[in-house]
């Protein structure tokens, strides 16, 4: 028998990444988990979900682009940190080293084995948070995290975020392959 829990949101964990953006005309960042893909096709959508409060959204709002910046593990410090530190008092421009790509507002962080350009497509708020549904311009890889030229998130080493119990995870190993597990018993079933 499952236990109700009300309406508590399970789909933790999430990535967490760091969005970039630049705020007063310098790089600002912010550990973001309430991300998520929009669709597969051409161009390509993402939406990220911050609290009104934060110092980045209106650097998004005044420049129209933003970056999502995906840190591995061994940036677990650095990544929490800008998460707790607000840019509207403290520089966190030079936490990182930089470079940019197609967007100039759209700083990217060159220690994360992955890093993705937005242009701002959309804004709207929900409840207390900006949501900025960017289309992706350019993504970025470090060489070594790449496996036949596409990104292999095991090489990566992503940090998880789960927010009811707010702990950071590791990745699992892989389990199977995508629309490719379940053929057996969907062939199964055809025989019936």
């Amino acid at each position: 028998m499952h236990t109700d829990l009300g309406p508590v949101l399970a789909l933790y964990p999430m990535p967490t990444t760091i969005v970039g953006a630049h705020c007063g005309g310098k790089p600002n960042f912010l550990a973001v988990a309430h991300l998520s893909p929009m669709n597969h096709g051409h161009p390509q959508y993402v939406a990220i979900g911050l609290n009104k409060l934060h110092h980045t959204n209106a650097g998004i709002l005044e420049n129209g682009q933003f970056s999502i910046n995906i840190p591995g593990q061994d940036l677990l410090v650095k990544t929490d940190y800008v998460g707790i530190v607000s840019g509207k008092n403290t520089d966190k421009s030079r936490l990182f080293d930089l470079f940019y790509g197609q967007l100039p507002a759209a700083p990217l962080v060159r220690d994360c084995p992955v890093c993705m350009e937005c242009r701002l497509h959309q804004h709207f708020v929900l409840g207390v948070h900006d949501i900025f549904v960017g289309e992706l311009v350019a993504t970025h890889a470090d060489p070594a995290v790449l496996t036949d030229g596409k990104i292999d998130f095991g090489k990566v080493k992503p940090m998880l975020f789960e927010m009811p119990r707010k702990k950071y995870w590791a990745l699992g190993p892989e389990l199977g392959d995508c629309w490719s597990a379940g053929k057996a018993l969907k062939n199964k079933e055809t025989k019936l």
